[in-house]
């Protein structure tokens, strides 16, 4: 299998890598998210992934960037294609909990809320409004943006929405078990409350229950110019599926080879329903003689941070497989 699925059909000159940063009360949920070292811990992620991405190491003492079964983060692997290519990534935060110590781009917003209780989004067309305006602000030094997501438990909520809109689409974890059931429960409880209501709308469904990334994707997309790419896994196909109910252009989305063939998802079948193209980067983890990448391939983690799309922008910048993974290992070495 090739490390890239397709050769993109672009070059870029200025090309950019940008990561929204984003909570739900959703990972809260004990069993729907396996991000953090607990379920209220998992709020605090987004901001040690972004200074773990801006700064190279995290500040907390105590704190690695490992799961507790030693599965490197995917924040690691961006880290390792942004020393790689020498880039200095954007970090975008809407609706954060908790305080991000690296400098970023602040939207606003509150926390998301639980799609079953209450509006999740309520400021939801206020962020995308906002969303269009970075886009267009990003297309005046740039002319290809890599936009990625870290948002845990934003898989229950992709669900959710892809169903609102019309999508019989199933969605990954970055759980080995994917917790399918519960997912589907909280799901048919917040499709009932779209239904009470009558939404058809679809920032509208994303208020009722989204969460604060996917108008923000969505606000972007419509708002830049250049040659976008949705880089993550469900979460982003949620976000491409707005895009394409507002009538605005889906961009591609590219992701890893973990997502694209997971056997518990749909990730290729709602990508070809919605319009997308999609790539995937297969970075054989399993072959590189470290137990806690293997894990990848094992069904762990799977993507996050905008890895994949990280990776495959290190590869259309003319970066081989070989130097993408010897940087990776080496960036895991130095914090083990």
């Amino acid at each position: 299998m090739s490390f890239v699925s397709a050769r993109a059909d672009f070059e870029p000159e200025a090309p950019m890598f940008a990561l929204i940063l984003a909570n739900s009360l959703v990972s809260t949920i004990p069993g729907v998210s396996g991000a953090g070292e607990s379920p209220e811990k998992s709020l605090l992620v987004p901001p040690l992934d972004a200074e773990l991405i801006i700064n190279g190491e995290l500040s907390l003492e105590g704190i690695t960037p490992n799961t507790p079964t030693g599965c490197p983060t995917p924040a690691v692997l961006t880290l390792a294609m942004m020393d790689l290519i020498g880039m200095h990534p954007l970090m975008i935060a809407a609706g954060i909990e908790s305080e991000i110590t690296v400098p970023y781009m602040n939207l606003g917003g509150k926390t998301g809320g639980d799609p079953r209780n209450g509006n999740a989004v309520p400021e939801a067309r206020k962020l995308y409004e906002r969303g269009v305006k970075v886009g267009e602000y990003l297309s005046q030094t740039s002319d290809m943006l890599i936009l990625g997501e870290c948002l845990p438990g934003g898989t229950t909520t992709a669900l959710c929405v892809l169903r609102a809109l019309g999508y019989a689409a199933k969605v990954s974890s970055c759980l080995v078990d994917n917790p399918v059931t519960q997912k589907e429960q909280i799901a048919k409880e917040a499709l009932a409350r779209v239904a009470d209501a009558g939404t058809a709308d679809p920032l509208g469904i994303v208020a009722m229950i989204g969460d604060p990334m996917i108008p923000v994707a969505a606000g972007i997309a419509e708002g830049y110019s250049g040659k976008l790419f949705l880089a993550g896994g469900t979460q982003m196909l949620a976000a491409a599926a707005v895009i394409r109910a507002l009538g605005n252009t889906v961009p591609d989305i590219v992701t890893t080879s973990y997502v694209y063939n997971d056997t518990t998802a749909t990730f290729r079948e709602t990508a070809a329903a919605i319009g997308c193209d999609a790539y995937y980067v297969d970075p054989e983890f399993d072959t590189l003689g470290h137990a806690g990448l293997a894990r990848y391939a094992e069904g762990e983690i799977k993507e996050g941070s905008g890895a994949g799309g990280a990776m495959f922008l290190a590869s259309l910048l003319g970066y081989t497989p070989e130097q993408i993974k010897t940087a990776i290992r080496n960036h895991i070495d130095a914090y083990e």
